[in-house]
C-alpha cells in the first residue's frame, strides 16, 4: 500500500467530519469544532490549513436512512488558469475508461486528474458526440453527468459541467448515482426527465483508492470503446493547451446557465423494482417475507436496500455501509476483495438473512452470500447465472473471461445443456463477443467475467450489478408466486453439480523493465517470448494437455487441474492462474510453469516459488 501523507490524513478526516454533519445548511469550514480539528495536528504542531478550493454540497440519502448528510468533495490541485500543469493524456487511457489521481497526498502519486484536465475531457467527449450525431445546430444536445461517492466527484463534476457546457451543450446534472444508470439515461423515453439524453459521463474509478477518480462515457450504443477514448482524449489534449483565463471563465459561466438537475435514480430503481414484479406474476410485494441484506461498501449502491427490496417486500434490516463515504472507511467495496466478502457474509450470519447482495462503487459489478454463508461470486456467480438464463434460453451460449475453470465449463454443457465460450479477459472484451456471436447467428443471451460484471442481451448488454441481482429476485419471487414456498435455498440448489477445485490461485509475475533483457524493447514483446516458450515446453510434456480453443494467454490442463498464464491488458505483468483438485497437483502445475520459464532472467518469479514452496 502507498505510503499516505499528512495532507492526505487531514483531507479524509476533514472529509469525513462533513460527512458526519447533520445539518441541513450547507457547512462552511469555519463550522469543523476545535473538538474535531484538535488532534489533526502534525508533528509540526501546524495549524490545521484547507488548501485549494472546497466544495460542499447537501445531499440527501434514499429514504431508508431519510435524513440529510453534508458531503465534502476534497480538492483537486488547482492554480491560476493561466499556468496550468503539463498533462500526458494518453497516460489516463485505462482501456475503455479514463482513470487518474485526483486527490493529492498519497505518496507517489501526482495528481493527473485535475480540473482544468477533466474540464478538457469533458469537452472532448463533447466534441466528439457532436460528430458522431452529426449534429445540425436544430437542437442542443444533452449529457448526463453522475459520480460515485468519491470525495473529489463533487469538484471533478463541475468541472465536467464546464466542458460541457463550454462545447455548446446542455448538462443534466444527477449527483449520486451508478453507472448502469447512466447509460440507462440515454435509453430511457421520458421528457419529464429530460430523457433521453445524447451521451452520458460517470464520474468513477470503481474500486480503486479514494485519491484515485475516472470517467466513464455513454451513448445509446452502450459505452464507448478503446479507440474512442483514444480519439476523446486527443481532442481533450488539444483543447487543453489552447485553454485561456477567457475560456475558462465563459465555460463556466455557460454551465451556470444550462446546468440542471434531475433525480434520475427515481426512474432507474423504478425499473428495477417492475422487472421484479412482472417476474412475479405483478405483485405489488413478491419478496414479503423474504430477509435481504444490502452491502454497499459505502460507495453508490446504497439506494438499493431502500428503493428497490423495500417496496418489493423484502426485509433490509442489517445492510450495512449504505452511507456514501468516499474514504471507505470499512472495507473496498469490491466483490472479489476477500474482506468485503467476509463482512457481507458475517452480515448475513447474524441476522439469520436469506440472501446478502454486495456491490462495488458504481453498481456495475456485485456478488451475493446465501443464508448458509456461501458465496455467490467468481465461477459460483456465473454458474448461478448461466443456470437461471438457460432455463429462459436452453441451448444458449454463455460467454466469459478466460480464467474461468474447466468445472464451471462441465456445468455449463452438461449439466445445464448449454454451451461455453471462454473469451479474454476485461468485461467490454466479453460483452462485444457476445455481441458479436449473435452478429454471426450463435446466440447468446449472457456474457459475464469472473470480477461480476455481467451483461444479458434483455438488458441491452449492459454489466449492471443492480439488474444481475435482480435476476436472482426474479427467480426468488416467482418460486414463491409458484407457491413452492420462500424457497431460502433455491438459489444453491441450482448451482448442484458444479465441481469447485481445492486449490484457485492467481499469481503475478511482473517483468523487470529495466533488466538487460527488456531495455530497449517493448514489455509485450518480451510477454509474448515467455508465453510461446511456454507454449512448446507444454506440448512436449505427455503430463500437459493444451486446450483446444483458447484466446488468450497459455491454458494447459493437467494432474486434474489447468493453469493460464497471460499478459496484462495494461501492464508489465504475466497473471497466472492455477486451479487443481488438491495441493500436490497444483505444485506439480506450478513447478511445471517455473520450469519453463525460468530462463527469462526479467521475469519475478518469485511469487510463484513461494507458492510452490507453501502449499
Amino acid at each position: 500500500m502507498a505510503a499516505i501523507s499528512w495532507n492526505a490524513l487531514q483531507t479524509g478526516v476533514v472529509a469525513r467530519s462533513f460527512q458526519r454533519a447533520r445539518q441541513e445548511d450547507v457547512l462552511h469550514l469555519g463550522a469543523i469544532s476545535a473538538s474535531n480539528t484538535g488532534s489533526l495536528q502534525s508533528p509540526q504542531k501546524k495549524r490545521l490549513t484547507w488548501t485549494g478550493k472546497t466544495v460542499m454540497r447537501k445531499a440527501f440519502l434514499p429514504k431508508y436512512r431519510n435524513q440529510p448528510r453534508v458531503f465534502c468533495n476534497a480538492a483537486v490541485s488547482t492554480g491560476s488558469a493561466l499556468a496550468l500543469e503539463k498533462i500526458d493524456f494518453k497516460k489516463l487511457q485505462n482501456g475503455s475508461d479514463i482513470r487518474g489521481v485526483a486527490v493529492a497526498g498519497v505518496v507517489g502519486e501526482p495528481v493527473n486528474l485535475t480540473e482544468a484536465a477533466t474540464e478538457a475531457i469533458a469537452s472532448g467527449f463533447a466534441a466528439w458526440l457532436l460528430d458522431k450525431k452529426k449534429a445540425d445546430g436544430s437542437r442542443r444536445l444533452r449529457i448526463s453527468v453522475g459520480h460515485d461517492s468519491r470525495i473529489s466527484a463533487g469538484t471533478l463534476e463541475e468541472a465536467v459541467a464546464r466542458g460541457i457546457a463550454g462545447a455548446g451543450l446542455d448538462v443534466i446534472l444527477y449527483g449520486l448515482a451508478s453507472t448502469p444508470a447512466m447509460f440507462n439515461s440515454t435509453i430511457t423515453e421520458d421528457e419529464n426527465f429530460l430523457c433521453p439524453v445524447d451521451g452520458a459521463i460517470m464520474i468513477t474509478a470503481s474500486h480503486l483508492p479514494y485519491n484515485r477518480n475516472g470517467l466513464k462515457f455513454f451513448t445509446n450504443s452502450g459505452g464507448l470503446g478503446k479507440a474512442d477514448i483514444t480519439d476523446i482524449l486527443a481532442r481533450a489534449a488539444k483543447i487543453y493547451d489552447n485553454f485561456s483565463e477567457t475560456t475558462l471563465s465563459a465555460s463556466k459561466d455557460a454551465a451556470s446557465k444550462v446546468s440542471r438537475k434531475v433525480d434520475y435514480m427515481k426512474v432507474y430503481t423504478g425499473g428495477l423494482v417492475n422487472a421484479v414484479r412482472k417476474a412475479a406474476g405483478n405483485v405489488e410485494k413478491p419478496l414479503e417475507g423474504y430477509h435481504i441484506i444490502v452491502d454497499a461498501g459505502n460507495g453508490a449502491g446504497g439506494f438499493f436496500a431502500g428503493s428497490v427490496l423495500e417496496p418489493l417486500g423484502a426485509i433490509t434490516t442489517g445492510s450495512q455501509f449504505l452511507e456514501p463515504d468516499g474514504m471507505f472507511p470499512n472495507h473496498i467495496p469490491n466483490p472479489e476483495d476477500k474482506s468485503a466478502m467476509a463482512a457481507i457474509t458475517k452480515a448475513v450470519h447474524e441476522h439469520k438473512a436469506d440472501l446478502g447482495i454486495i456491490f462495488d462503487t458504481d453498481v456495475d459489478r456485485s456478488a451475493a452470500v446465501d443464508s448458509t454463508g456461501r458465496e455467490f461470486n467468481r465461477n459460483r456467480l456465473i454458474a448461478l447465472m448461466s443456470a437461471i438464463v438457460l432455463e429462459e434460453h436452453p441451448g444458449t451460449t454463455i460467454v466469459t473471461d478466460s480464467v474461468t475453470s474447466d468445472g464451471l465449463t462441465t456445468f455449463i454443457e452438461q449439466k445445464l445443456g448449454g454451451k461455453h465460450h471462454r473469451f479474454k479477459r476485461g468485461y467490454k472484451n466479453v460483452i462485444d463477443e457476445a455481441i458479436r456471436l449473435n452478429s454471426i447467428g450463435e446466440e447468446s443471451h449472457l456474457a459475464i467475467e469472473t470480477s461480476g460484471h455481467g451483461a444479458l442481451k434483455e438488458n441491452h448488454w449492459l454489466d449492471d450489478g443492480a439488474y444481475l441481482m435482480v435476476k436472482l429476485l426474479n427467480k426468488l419471487a416467482s418460486s414463491k408466486a409458484a407457491g413452492e414456498g420462500l424457497g431460502r435455498a433455491i438459489l444453491t440448489k441450482m448451482i448442484e453439480g458444479l465441481e469447485e477445485s481445492e486449490v484457485a490461485v492467481e499469481l503475478r509475475l511482473k517483468i523487470d523493465q529495466n533488466q538487460e533483457d527488456v531495455v530497449g524493447g517493448s514489455f509485450r514483446d518480451y510477454g509474448e517470448a515467455v508465453l510461446k516458450h511456454l507454449e512448446n515446453v507444454s506440448d512436449s510434456d505427455p503430463n500437459l494437455q493444451k486446450a483446444p480453443v483458447n484466446y488468450e494467454g497459455v491454458r494447459v490442463s493437467g494432474y486434474g487441474g489447468w493453469f493460464l498464464l497471460r499478459l496484462s491488458l495494461h501492464d508489465p505483468v504475466l497473471p497466472l492462474n492455477i486451479e487443481a483438485p488438491t495441493k500436490e497437483a497444483a505444485v506439480k502445475l506450478g513447478l511445471a510453469v517455473l520450469s519453463a520459464v525460468t530462463e527469462f532472467s526479467a521475469l519475478d518469479t518469485s511469487a510463484l516459488q513461494k507458492f510452490n514452496h507453501s502449499v
